[in-house]
C-alpha cells in the first residue's frame, strides 16, 4: 500500500493492479481453500474470515484506484459527453417586455 502513492506511473500502477489481483485470484480459487478447512471444527468461521478478508483487500484495492485517479468518478471526467443547453437569443429591438 505504501508503494502506491498517489500519482499515476508504472511502479504505482502495477502495485495497484497486483492489490486488486491477488483477492480477485483468492476467491476465484474459494472452493479449493474450503476444502482444506473441512476437517476444521470452525470451517464456518475461518471461512467467513477468510471471505471478509479477501473482500476487504478487494475494497481497499478499489480505493486506492479511485484516490489514483484512474477511475471516472467525478464530474469533469463526463464532461466531454454532456450536452450543454443552447442559450436563446431574443430580440426585442429595445423595446422593454
Amino acid at each position: 500500500m505504501n508503494m502506491a502513492g498517489n500519482t499515476i506511473s508504472i511502479l504505482p500502477t502495477v502495485t495497484m493492479c497486483m492489490m486488486a489481483w491477488q483477492p480477485i485470484q483468492a476467491l476465484m480459487a474459494i472452493s479449493a481453500t474450503f476444502k482444506m478447512l473441512e476437517s476444521s471444527s470452525q470451517k464456518f468461521l475461518q471461512g467467513l474470515v477468510y471471505l471478509i478478508g479477501n473482500l476487504m483487500g478487494l475494497a481497499l484495492a478499489i480505493y486506492q484506484c479511485q484516490s489514483m485517479g484512474p477511475l471516472p468518478t467525478h464530474a469533469f471526467n463526463w464532461l466531454l459527453f454532456m450536452r450543454f443547453p443552447q442559450k436563446i437569443k431574443n430580440s426585442t429591438n429595445g423595446l422593454e417586455v
